[in-house]
């Protein structure tokens, strides 16, 4: 019962299906405990420090997410964001991509427990997939995810990233990739776990495109315009949560200048 409690005290009393989240979660925390044993899934197995780093981590931008069809969890690991966001979001289908075959083999045990209709495991390399949405928790720096995700992105697919407080560094790191691919880059949330467990930003990437009135268009960002300072908006919520929107955009137009919003 220690998982559900911390899951109890941890979790935004509006999180949808609340409920089902702490069941799910506590049970695919305990077989993940139990896995440990002779996998190496994770070195977090404290009910408290699991609660808020694989779980509430995982669903705080559960939002980002609501009324995508189908999203794509690339290198999931044990299971995380994917399992989690899944128990929030029934209606969206998910599939968890995972290449190392042991790590799979424990996801689809854990789905045939948990009895999810809306989730699928492919033990396959994530860029052999693709989905509406990609999201990662820990799967590579951003100018390797551009790589490796860039036939995605050119068919339409998003990129969300589960970034740390360096997000910032990584995107001007990025800079000569995104140029060449005409990639937006958006810091669209931040939020500090309880416990002081971290910083954590999401990083929202998308291919730009040009409209009939030659203006930049990108995911979260309609109208691009050219400016020498990025902005942030930033607003207090729950749990320390803070919700930012911050653009980088790296792409050369027809003047040769760089535009950064």
């Amino acid at each position: 019962m220690e998982f559900e409690d911390e899951l109890n005290r941890v979790l935004p009393a509006d999180l949808p299906h609340r409920e089902n989240v702490v069941h799910g979660s506590a049970r695919h925390l305990t077989l993940i405990v139990e896995a440990n044993k002779y996998l190496n899934l994770t070195r977090i197995t404290s009910p408290r420090e699991a609660a808020i780093k694989h779980v509430l981590d995982s669903v705080i931008p559960w939002r980002l997410f609501l009324g995508v069809r189908h999203v794509l969890d690339a290198g999931t690991g044990a299971g995380f964001p994917g399992i989690p966001l899944a128990l929030v979001l029934p209606e969206t289908r998910f599939t968890l991509a995972e290449s190392i075959q042991k790590k799979a083999r424990f996801v689809e045990s854990v789905l045939g427990e948990l009895k999810l209709p809306n989730v699928e495991i492919a033990p396959r390399r994530a860029e052999e997939l693709t989905a509406g949405v990609i999201t990662a928790r820990a799967l590579a720096p951003i100018p390797r995810v551009l790589s490796l995700f860039r036939p995605a992105l050119k068919a339409g697919a998003s990129i969300l990233l589960y970034k740390g407080p360096d997000a910032e560094q990584e995107i001007a790191e990025a800079e000569t990739a995104a140029r060449k691919i005409r990639a937006h880059i958006e810091v669209v949330m931040r939020y500090d776990l309880p416990d002081a467990l971290g910083t954590r930003k999401i990083v929202q990437i998308a291919e730009m495109t040009v409209g009939q009135d030659g203006i930049l268009r990108g995911v979260g960002n309609p109208a691009v315009r050219t400016s020498t300072k990025p902005k942030a908006d930033c607003q207090s919520a729950p749990h320390q949560i803070r919700t930012c929107s911050r653009s980088f955009i790296f792409v050369t137009r027809a003047s040769g200048s760089v535009g950064l919003v």
